[in-house]
């Protein structure tokens, strides 16, 4: 993980601490009941729906109650809601990894903390006043009335209360579509927020979702009158969906971050880095190196600290036969073959993937990295497991070139290592992207070791970027003319 000051040590562990005890009083009182889309230890969650008609109502009526309730009242909701978050983030954490297969405990906990602590409540939301010789003009952000969201399974509970706290914030009530292979943790999440809501003296319901996901559940929320925003946090399919849907949307799509390490960086940190972002929650959050470019007069050394750091190296004929089981080939609706990530291997260990090649690796084996040309197909595909593909090249024009071209455009994230303003500066501006992590893990991007908030949903399609409550708002305007002006 990356290097904490002994002040943010002692509030991690002081959360974990705190949040240890949760599981074990619902164990207790469940007497380890199983959970479901709609339960959780024999207890019914609140908030869940066989319906969307009746979701989007339900919805409804909790944005038209906080509608009648003040800011200090949405924020004392939102505390309640950290609260809860940083003393069930144990929970989450262990039925995420139960339910999807995907990432490892110890950290979708960290990322439930991380989301508590670091998610903007209703201090985002800032008016503005303008004042002349004509008079006064006050612009506030208001609230849409209920969002529509589909959020993804690869960190789901973590974007189901990251969006929620930003929405309620806003002002607005929300429905979620959650991911199909994602739906019992996702509604626990929905069913917390409830629960926050009614502790602090909101509506009981307040956010809703499906017991059964499903893309005509999806449809429905899309075309909805009463859907007034729609925000996506998902694969290219979904996000163009909503941004078909003649709504207003936010859409937080796929990235294939690159990084690019010269010759002038810290070599034992930068291994360290990459390694630790890489491998963060298996390499399921979108922001997380995926290619290496390396110099080559320091690629041996790079590949060398990041051994260190518990990657294992393979040949490249057992990177070909890796990607031959990683990446499978389907054949699209135009009839063209294509290659897409196999569910079975996104989020896994790096030791269950090197066992699909026969390889028995050592436990503390965290990152698997090979050496490839730039046409690999581990360079082209956004893996979403931690596998690292590293790409030797001579200078920092070559690099730049080879990293914007296998970002794809999506202008997500990027890396860099180098204590070179200028080599930095220009691949910032060559590539675009949303988050650009200067010498530091990928994870630091979104507020985690790094400064800044936290979000689960970055919106590069659609522009908002790193969301916050105020993404989730419109602009009012109110006009006193003549009037109000007082110097």
């Amino acid at each position: 993980m990356a290097t904490y000051t002994e002040a943010e040590i002692r509030k991690i562990v002081e959360n974990i601490v705190k949040a240890e005890e949760a599981p074990k009083a619902a164990a207790s009182a469940n007497n380890n009941a199983p959970y479901t889309s709609t339960t959780y230890g024999g207890r019914k969650l609140i908030g869940i729906y066989s319906d969307m008609n009746e979701a989007i109502d339900a919805a409804d009526a909790g944005y038209r109650a906080i509608r009648s309730m003040t800011v200090e009242q949405r924020e004392k909701i939102i505390t309640e809601i950290r609260r809860l978050t940083r003393e069930e983030a144990p929970i989450m954490a262990k039925m995420g990894v139960e339910e999807t297969g995907m990432g490892k405990v110890e950290h979708k906990r960290l990322k439930h903390i991380l989301v508590a602590d670091k998610t903007p409540g209703t201090e985002d939301i800032v008016s503005e006043a303008k004042t002349g010789d004509s008079g006064l003009t006050l612009t506030e952000m208001a609230p849409f009335g209920v969002v529509g969201a589909i959020t993804p399974s690869t960190n789901p509970s973590e974007t189901v209360i990251c969006n929620s706290i930003g929405m309620i914030a806003a002002g607005n009530g929300v429905v979620f579509n959650p991911h199909p292979n994602a739906i019992c943790v996702s509604n626990y999440a929905v069913d917390l927020v409830n629960r926050a809501c009614a502790n602090a003296g909101g509506p009981e319901v307040l956010v809703c979702s499906m017991d059964k996901p499903t893309l005509d559940s999806a449809n429905v929320m899309q075309t909805h009158p009463k859907i007034r925003l729609l925000v996506c946090t998902g694969g290219p399919g979904v996000v163009k969906a909503v941004l078909s849907s003649g709504k207003k949307a936010i859409g937080a799509g796929a990235g294939n971050p690159p990084v690019i390490v010269d010759d002038t960086a810290d070599i034992a940190k930068a291994g360290k880095d990459i390694i630790d972002g890489c491998t963060f929650d298996n390499n399921l959050p979108c922001i997380a190196e995926k290619e290496v470019f390396a110099f080559r007069n320091i690629a041996d050394r790079l590949i060398s600290e990041m051994v260190k750091n518990g990657a294992y190296k393979i040949t490249k004929p057992q990177a070909d036969k890796l990607a031959g089981i990683v990446l499978e080939e389907k054949t699209n609706k135009a009839g063209k073959t294509v290659k897409t990530v196999s569910r079975d291997c996104v989020g896994r260990d790096a030791t269950v993937l090197l066992e699909k090649i026969g390889v028995k690796a050592p436990k503390d084996v965290r990152c698997i990295i090979c050496e490839t040309d730039f046409n690999h197909d581990f360079v082209q595909h956004e893996l979403m497991m931690p596998i690292l593909p590293i790409v030797r090249v001579n200078n920092i024009d070559e690099a730049i070139d080879l990293a914007v071209k296998a970002e794809h455009g999506n202008r997500h994230t990027a890396h860099m290592h180098s204590k070179n303003i200028d080599n930095l500066s220009r691949f910032a501006k060559a590539v675009e992207t949303t988050i650009f992590v200067k010498n530091a893990p990928s994870y630091a991007g979104i507020g985690f070791g790094g400064e800044g908030h936290t979000t689960f949903t970055i919106a590069g399609p659609t522009g908002e970027g790193i969301t916050s409550a105020k993404s989730f708002t419109r602009k009012r305007r109110c006009v006193m003319a003549d009037s109000f002006r007082i110097i």
